[in-house]
């Protein structure tokens, strides 16, 4: 059995490095649910977390050999060690709309548990059809969610199995015009399970546009997503007077992604908020070269995925590679010439 997201603390520092293919620039050649501490972390104790876990930009260009010499801009990792992650910020909802007019707005109760405006779900379609056309939409593997109205209606809309017929052997993973969509029930078939996560909320308080329904109500809209990980039906981690700090989203949003390696997926998907994705980049980013860490740290856009490797630099990961090989079978004489000359110059300084 796979295990839960961890408690989220201040105290574990992640083992994770995510690595970002990018271009040259122009000028150059735990088995509990999780909980959140909402309030501030002390900066050396950031600093600290800092030093011990990073983003590492992979960037792969040609050099000469002098250039070579001079130090690598890229690195290497075994592959067993490795996932590819697909991050993904909601469609437009109705508190991007009123709170581009008016910043105040994102206080109102009318924006409890935003949802998807039309615009929104045009662009849900128009991503969609890039991760169909582009052979994305196969590798998927699992589809991790915030358990917010926006969010759920973004991840089922782009990696959802399509229209969902009346009498189908599996439960929609939309029903239908749920969250005022008008839009038709989607399918949970031909498409990968999709698991709701509290860890990739939004900031925490205050915005009731941040703060979710009950897990009971989202059952009825979202019959097949999986909310076994989501411990209390009410949203007990949302506070109408206290707004997480951005250190705490980032140290969330890091611990997350130690949870994230424990899972046997190797190609996920993640829909989530702007703040939560912006906050936990901007962290790994501060280790990068200024190039990774400038394209790790912009905002992301509605509706708008980036992909990344996700690396085990520790023992968070065990499992073996199942393409890895041996090799000597038949066993047989093997030397390699350069340990025949070291060899050799351990005899020669012998004598």
């Amino acid at each position: 059995m796979l295990p839960n997201p961890p408690a989220f603390s201040t105290t574990t520092a992640p083992a994770l490095r995510l690595c970002l293919p990018i271009s040259p620039p122009a000028a150059a050649a735990s088995s509990s649910p999780p909980s959140f501490a909402v309030g501030r972390v002390s900066l050396r104790r950031r600093r600290r977390r800092r030093r011990r876990a990073s983003f590492s930009g992979c960037r792969c260009s040609s050099s000469s050999h002098s250039e070579m010499e001079a130090g690598a801009g890229t690195a290497l990792y075994p592959a067993h060690r490795c996932k590819t992650i697909y991050l993904v910020r909601h469609a437009q909802g109705i508190h991007n709309v009123e709170g581009e007019k008016d910043f105040a707005a994102y206080k109102s109760h009318a924006l409890l548990d935003a949802q998807l405006t039309p615009l929104g779900w045009s662009q849900v379609d128009t991503l969609r059809e890039h991760v169909t056309k582009s052979g994305l939409a196969k590798k998927i593997e699992l589809v991790i969610v915030s358990p917010l109205l926006r969010t759920m209606q973004t991840a089922v809309g782009v990696f959802g199995g399509g229209n969902y017929t009346d009498g189908a052997s599996a439960s929609p993973l939309m029903v239908e015009g749920a969250g005022n969509s008008g839009r038709q029930p989607i399918s949970s078939l031909n498409c990968p399970p999709f698991l709701a996560v509290e860890a990739c909320r939004e900031h925490l308080g205050v915005h009731p546009c941040d703060k979710r329904s009950s897990i009971t109500k989202y059952r009825t809209l979202f019959p097949a997503i999986d909310f076994s990980l989501i411990e209390n039906d009410e949203d007990v981690l949302w506070e109408p007077d206290v707004r997480e700090t951005n250190e705490s989203v980032a140290l969330r949003g890091m611990k997350f992604f130690d949870w994230l390696w424990t899972r046997e997926e190797k190609e996920i998907a993640i829909v989530s908020h702007s703040g939560f994705l912006y906050h936990t980049l901007n962290m790994y980013g501060k280790e990068c070269h200024p190039t990774i860490a400038e394209e790790l740290g912009k905002h992301f856009a509605n509706c708008e995925l980036r992909s990344m490797v996700l690396v085990d630099r520790s023992n968070l990961g065990s499992d073996a590679s199942k393409y890895n090989f041996a090799g000597k079978i038949p066993t047989g004489l093997d030397m390699p010439s350069d340990v025949a000359d070291e060899k050799e110059a351990e005899e020669a300084s012998k004598n």
